[in-house]
């Protein structure tokens, strides 16, 4: 048995369902990674770049080869944006987090928009690269945009993965990755604690010292 075999063997049964490690792994490190971003460590991108080295797998043993592309993206844009953060920490400024101008949004909706048709027409071009083109295309653009709303700092974040997990649950239990549809349950109390805590940041007065975007370690 290959390492890769080991991965998608099952790690459990319950209630009927059979729950499969890379499926049970990827998502455990999903939600460490982003309890670490609601504490602003800088530690939330290295998790979340090993997260998506594992669901990977899991996706690709599910043939969701829209998935398996959205991960390999999320590894890019974790690596992003851990320099991000890295680098606020190292240069001394106070780091902050904040809501976005209503440009910066409007540059992130638009941006999001125009990648979802573009990545929809290349599943359309392509049938083999995705069974059902625009859920995998939403979720696939709009975890990247989350993630780069969350390399910013800005509290959009947090609205961007709701959005996000309200078409990733129902698309994940029907591809058979249940446990990645059953953790999605407790991504939603991470979320809103996780936005909370932002939102109050923004309140807090900085005094001092240069302010930068970012997350603190």
């Amino acid at each position: 048995m290959s390492a890769l075999d080991t991965l998608n063997s099952v790690a459990f049964s319950a209630f009927g369902e059979h729950f499969k490690w890379t499926d049970v792994v990827g998502n455990g490190l999903g939600l460490a990674g982003l309890a670490l971003g609601w504490r602003r460590s800088v530690w939330a991108w290295p998790v979340q770049l090993l997260s998506g080295a594992v669901l990977v797998a899991a996706y690709w043993s599910a043939q969701l080869t829209g998935g398996v592309g959205k991960q390999l993206l999320v590894i890019g844009v974790a690596v992003w944006g851990w320099f991000q953060w890295r680098r606020g920490v190292r240069d001394g400024g106070e780091i902050r987090v904040r809501f976005a101008t209503w440009r910066e949004r409007g540059v992130l909706v638009a941006g999001t928009a125009a990648g979802l048709f573009a990545v929809v027409g290349l599943f359309t071009l392509y049938p083999s690269l995705s069974w059902n083109p625009w859920p995998d295309a939403y979720i696939f653009v709009g975890t990247v945009a989350a993630m780069v709303a969350m390399a910013r700092g800005w509290v959009e974040f947090w609205f961007a993965w709701l959005a996000v997990d309200a078409v990733g649950v129902p698309l994940a239990w029907n591809s058979d990755l249940k446990f990645s549809a059953l953790v999605y349950v407790i991504y939603f109390v991470l979320v809103i604690a996780g936005m909370y805590a932002w939102w109050q940041q923004t309140r807090v007065p900085r005094h001092g010292g240069p302010v930068l975007e970012g997350a603190a370690a």
